[in-house]
């Protein structure tokens, strides 16, 4: 059987357009990336184009064609703007109906051009289809639904057609035609299958009332200029008769079976009306159609065979309905107008764009994006707030997880689980095994030797440091005896300046280092008290360390402490009545045996709970550092502006089922947990195990009690040693030190001696002069042969003007002292504040205590490099002991003060003072105290007239 024709719609044409360089520039501009590196993406694009301008109108490869470009052109609008003010390309497409061009800078006119094309093709593949086959049918009357939908979109969405084609009145007509057929195809599966007339007659009223919409809609469009053609208006109110008179035939047949003969008589005579009208319109069918109107050339006999059949059948139905009222029926023939109308049902819709392809993978058609390497700044600011979305979801996750995994530690540990087990199980010899720590202070201690040597070194340096400040202080003392003897015997004659003022510096520190002396004296004794206290527990361990015998005092010591239970099957119980797993006596019920089997097992499901609530939080941790939707937020990109946070929850939810299960986890642990906590209190109950937990927790008790008594003598060898080394560093820098003081201490004596055997020998000629009496000079000489023995050299130097020089300066850079200059020397005094030595507290332990020896004093054992030797190393910030590199000597007997007002006296002369004359030359050898010579008195100083007064004093002698 012929089927009825179907009216397609025209494609558009279009003309080339290039996208690759208006993309590339905008690429380079906005993006400020190298356009070279997307000329693949561009040459894509721009074939795509190509490639659609020749899809084919009837087939769905070209539909799916068409759907790919404008699938990409939809993610390219998000990225790209095209338009006029930003990429201009040219858009030129022909009408389809009037063949006009029409150009416009508008992407949304290429799109909409393209939704154009694709109903179009929709509605010709269609058209071809075999409606005599099932799959036909099917495929027709889906097609025609989607073709309507197509069109509908573009009604929707764009508003200002620049053509024609897409205005909304001729689009909207073609909704109606592209609808009306796919009603007319179902009406003819119906009737193919013998439905019931009634839904026949419903099916056929809609589909006549949509092609009576398409004929009013092509009227309206053809009113200023001719858009469709005519054949569509003949075809169009051929089948909007032909449906209508369907209709009514269909219902008169329903209304005879409904025993309304005479209603039934008057459809069927309209519906041999509206047939002959049909069949009117036919016949006015032109002879020859225009391969434009895309319909077949025998479109009018094919027509016209349809509704001939059709009057037929019609009139044959007549005839036997009006027999059968005639002859039984006699029921009255209605008007016309008096029918009431067919009720319509619509069974075809249009399917919207979002359906078109449902069930299928529209990713597949569209294919990847093109330029999904360019992301838009908007969607990578979208795209970083979803991230802090995705870590705050992990981190509640998290912190659930550790909160579940710290109750069950928690719970565990209060319930001493699973360690108190081992005890009911015999577990208690490996208890009683040696303490690995305990051991490892036993090898530590092994191969030290005792601390008796290291504190009689000590005792040797404090020996050597007291004898030097006493030799120093015997100095100080005889010098000053001697001045203030020759003050008493010459009186004002002796013009020297009193030694009290001079050394006060020297004794000031002297006092300060025995202050140190006896503060670091009292660390030493609480050293040797620990050491002492401790001294057979050290050896003990030291021996125990050296013969690998750390297990037999570990036994020793826990058979002292009453902690010992022997080993094998009777260790828990004395008497040896095994453990408590060999003999279940007594209560009756449940078996101890039974209820510790429980328990492992309740702790075996807790642990697995544990282990899968891991996996899953790492497996959500991999899934959401995995997600990424930044083409989904580029899809998204104008739907969810300023909606993100609800398109962040429909992500979110993705990752539901994991936080489902984390919870589960946590419910049946906190479930096990209560099981748990009843069976072990349970098994507490048990006399049996009260009896043997009691005797554990006593030997967990003496085992503690041996491990913290030899962890506290470990931590006393330690801190012993740590002390002694100080100790040592502290005793070994003081000694420096106070060599340099006792250098010092030398070199001031021997200035003062020279100083006052030049006064003398001046006294002794003004004598001689004056011709002084035998007595005199014989007390002179007495003087000077004290003066003599008053020197600190092993030899008496030589008393020649060739050979005598001033004694050398010590000088060496000072860090933190002050600088003092005297006689051309340079002297080096403590710096007003300086850290105190550490005192010892305890064993090794050391604090600051005050000193009234010095400003700040001298407190236990410093940190090592307090005192160095001033000449090989340097030192830290604050007070160091060891800086005297100066040479003090008293200024000449006729100047009460020294220059530089060092200590504190202002400088002043006496009356009448004259100078003396300066010697012939400078002294030979004139260097500093550390370029001393090794002969009995170093040689040195400064040479005379270069500030230093007293330059030449030696050379006077």
């Amino acid at each position: 059987m012929v089927q009825t024709p179907m009216i397609s719609c025209p494609l558009k044409q279009t003309s080339e357009v290039d996208w690759i360089q208006p993309l590339k520039g905008h690429i380079r501009s906005v993006y400020g990336e190298d356009p070279e590196r997307y000329n693949e993406e561009c040459a894509t694009l721009n074939r795509l184009r190509q490639d659609m301008r020749g899809a084919g109108r009837d087939s769905a490869a070209g539909r799916d064609l068409l759907y790919r470009y404008y699938g990409q052109l939809e993610l390219l609008d998000l990225r790209f703007p095209v338009d006029e003010s930003h990429i201009k390309i040219s858009f030129t497409w022909f009408d389809a109906f009037t063949h006009k061009p029409t150009s416009q800078y508008s992407l949304a006119y290429e799109k909409a051009s393209i939704i154009f094309n694709i109903s179009a093709v929709l509605a010709c593949h269609a058209a071809i289809q075999n409606r005599a086959d099932v799959k036909g049918v099917k495929i027709a009357y889906h097609s025609f639904q989607a073709s309507a939908g197509m069109f509908t979109y573009i009604n929707e969405n764009f508003l200002h057609a620049p053509s024609i084609d897409l205005s909304r009145e001729t689009v909207k007509s073609l909704i109606s035609i592209m609808l009306a057929q796919a009603q007319e195809v179902l009406v003819e599966k119906q009737m193919a299958e013998g439905k019931p007339a009634i839904m026949l007659a419903k099916l056929a009223s809609q589909a006549a009332f949509l092609y009576a919409q398409a004929v009013e809609g092509i009227t309206a469009s053809n009113v200023s200029e001719v858009v469709f053609e005519r054949v569509w208006m003949l075809v169009t109110q051929y089948k909007s008769s032909q449906m209508a008179s369907l209709s009514q035939y269909y219902q008169a047949i329903a209304d005879a079976e409904a025993n309304s003969h005479g209603s039934a008589i008057a459809r069927l005579v309209k519906a041999e009306t509206l047939a002959r009208d049909a069949s009117r319109v036919a016949s006015s069918f032109p002879s020859s159609i225009a391969p434009t109107s895309n319909l077949p050339s025998d479109t009018a006999s094919i027509l016209t065979d349809q509704v001939k059949r059709h009057i037929s059948s019609i009139q044959e139905k007549l005839a036997s309905f009006i027999k059968d009222n005639d002859f039984i029926y006699h029921q009255s023939i209605p008007n016309e107008a008096a029918l009431s109308v067919v009720p319509k049902l619509a069974a075809a819709k249009a399917i919207p764009v979002t359906e078109l392809y449902a069930g299928q993978d529209i990713h597949r058609i569209i294919g990847q994006d093109i330029f999904q390497r360019i992301v838009p700044i908007a969607v990578t600011e979208s795209a970083s707030l979803y991230d802090e979305e995705k870590a705050k979801l992990i981190r509640a996750e998290a912190e659930k997880v550790e909160t579940a995994n710290d109750e069950m530690a928690a719970g565990l540990d209060y319930l001493k689980l699973p360690g108190s087990l081992n005890v009911l199980k015999g577990g208690l010899d490996q208890e009683t095994a040696v303490d690995e720590s305990f051991r490892g202070w036993c090898e530590e201690l092994a191969g030290h030797e005792s601390f008796g040597r290291a504190f009689e070194q000590l005792q040797s340096d404090k020996n050597a440091i007291s004898a030097m400040l006493d030799s120093c202080s015997r100095h100080l003392d005889t010098e000053e005896a001697s001045c203030e003897k020759m003050r008493v015997n010459y009186g004002s004659d002796w013009t020297q300046q009193p030694s009290s003022r001079l050394n006060s510096t020297l004794r000031s520190d002297i006092r300060s280092y025995r202050g140190a002396m006896e503060e670091a004296n009292s660390s030493d004794l609480q050293l040797l008290t620990t050491s002492r206290q401790y001294e057979s527990d050290f050896d003990e361990m030291r021996s125990a360390g050296e013969t690998d015998e750390a297990d037999v005092l570990y036994q020793r010591a826990m058979i002292k402490a009453g902690g010992s239970r022997g080993k094998g099957k009777n260790a828990m119980s004395p008497g040896g009545e095994g453990n408590l797993l060999d003999d279940d006596y007594g209560e009756g019920g449940t078996s101890v045996m039974d209820q510790i089997s429980r328990i492992e097992d309740l702790l075996k499901k807790l642990s697995l709970i544990k282990r899968d609530r891991m996996e899953v939080l790492k497996d959500l941790k991999e899934k959401v550092h995995n997600d990424d939707i930044s083409n989904v937020l580029i899809l998204n990109k104008k739907s969810i502006a300023n909606h993100e946070s609800k398109l962040f929850e429909v992500e979110l939810e993705k990752f539901r089922s994991h936080q489902n299960r984390l919870l589960q986890t946590i419910h049946k642990q906190h479930a096990l947990l209560k099981e748990l906590t009843k069976a072990y209190g349970d098994l507490l109950q048990d006399k049996r195990v009260r009896s043997e937990q009691a005797k554990y927790e006593s030997f967990n008790r003496q085992r503690n009690s041996v491990l913290s008594r030899y962890k506290k003598v470990y931590q006393s060898f330690n801190d012993l040693i740590a002390g002694l080394l100080r100790a040592q560093t502290f005793y070994t820098e003081l000694k420096d030190t106070v060599e340099s003081l006792k250098k010092n201490v030398e070199a001031f004596v021997n200035n003062r001696k020279d100083e006052g055997s030049q006064l003398l020998d001046t006294l002794t000629e003004r004598a001689k002069s004056g011709n002084a009496d035998g007595q005199a000079d014989r007390e002179r000489e007495r003087l000077q042969q004290l003066m003599d023995r008053m020197t600190v050299n092993p030899t008496p130097p030589s008393r020649s003007k060739s050979s005598a020089s001033r004694p050398p300066a010590l000088s060496r850079p000072s860090q933190n002292g002050t600088v003092y200059s005297l006689n051309g020397a340079m002297y080096v005094g403590p710096p007003p504040n300086s850290p105190p030595y550490n005192m010892v507290t305890s064993a090794g332990q050391y604090s600051s205590q005050p000193t009234p020896s010095s400003t700040t004093g001298f407190s236990g054992y410093p940190p090592n490099g307090a005192h160095q030797n001033p000449t090989r190393m340097a030192y830290p910030p604050g007070y160091d002991p060891m800086q005297y590199p100066y040479q003090p000597r008293s200024p000449p007997a006729n100047q009460m003060y020294p220059p530089n007002a060092a200590y504190g006296y202002p400088q002043q002369l006496p009356p009448g003072f004259v100078p003396p004359p300066p010697p012939p030359g400078p002294p030979p050898g004139s260097q500093g105290y550390g370029h001393a010579q090794p002969s009995g008195r170093p040689n040195g100083g400064s040479p005379p007239g270069q500030g230093d007064p007293w330059a030449g004093l030696s050379a006077w002698r």
